[in-house]
């Protein structure tokens, strides 16, 4: 596995946190349930470990996953086995196809990421002391139109990939019923410009959950202008979150 033994360590620490909690799994299944039912498609890019993959199943979704590293793509087909409603393809996704150099943060992969700006934010930021990314890997980029046009239109979009999330929106062209982004608050900007990128493409509210709590903060659908200045106004140790996109249906006249 690549980075041997400080992958493994970084691995670990992984699936010890994301999918030994059985509490965790509670709360991350109520969350998801608001989006996902059963027979439905979703697509999970950034999978890491696959905690949320298992979610998603236990909720009785198919499930499409990207994972471009591979010692983490190996744990997911590890833990799922022979699921043949589990794809794992080992790609990342951006604004355009092609390829793009992943930055490895082998020590923690989860915060392994294709955003040199990213990196640059992460440097001196108070939360962040110590980490290294400190390994490169070429990837095969795809776009969500792209796993549309394969896979179908998913009713869910799980999108984590540390500061890439306004790439991955840039590479959708039609509204999807409902996602999520991460943001994090050293990169700030990125969160706002998906925003403005699902204003563009729909009616979209929105909601968020900060770190791993699993719980809506706000228990209401608000505009991206809204949304926006919530984040904007995040201490600094807030550090991270998810925001919920969910496209408004508007009753026809």
């Amino acid at each position: 596995m690549m980075g041997g033994l400080g992958t493994l360590a970084g691995l670990w620490r992984s699936v010890r946190i994301y999918h030994l909690d059985r509490a965790h799994h509670r709360a991350m299944d109520a969350l998801y349930r608001r989006f996902v039912k059963p027979g439905d498609l979703v697509f999970d890019i950034g999978a890491h470990v696959g905690d949320r993959v298992a979610s998603f199943r236990r909720l009785g979704a198919r499930v499409v996953a990207l994972e471009p590293q591979p010692a983490p793509a190996r744990v997911i087909r590890l833990l799922r086995g022979f699921d043949p409603m589990v794809t794992v393809l080992p790609l990342a996704a951006g604004a355009r196809p092609g390829r793009i150099r992943l930055k490895i943060n082998a020590r923690n992969p989860t915060v392994s990421t294709a955003s040199e700006a990213f990196v640059r934010s992460a440097e001196g930021a108070p939360g962040w002391e110590g980490q290294v990314w400190d390994r490169e890997l070429e990837v095969e980029v795809t776009t969500l139109d792209e796993l549309i046009a394969r896979w179908g239109e998913p009713a869910f979009v799980k999108i984590d990939v540390e500061g890439f999330e306004d790439q991955v929106l840039a590479g959708l062209s039609r509204p999807l019923p409902a996602l999520s982004f991460e943001f994090t608050t050293i990169a700030r900007d990125v969160a706002l410009r998906c925003l403005e990128r699902l204003r563009a493409l729909g009616p979209y509210r929105f909601d968020y959950a900060l770190g791993e709590s699993q719980r809506l903060e706000l228990g209401r659908w608000v505009e991206a202008e809204e949304m926006a200045s919530l984040i904007e106004g995040l201490p600094h140790e807030a550090n991270s979150g998810d925001v919920y996109a969910r496209l408004e249906v508007r009753e026809p006249w």
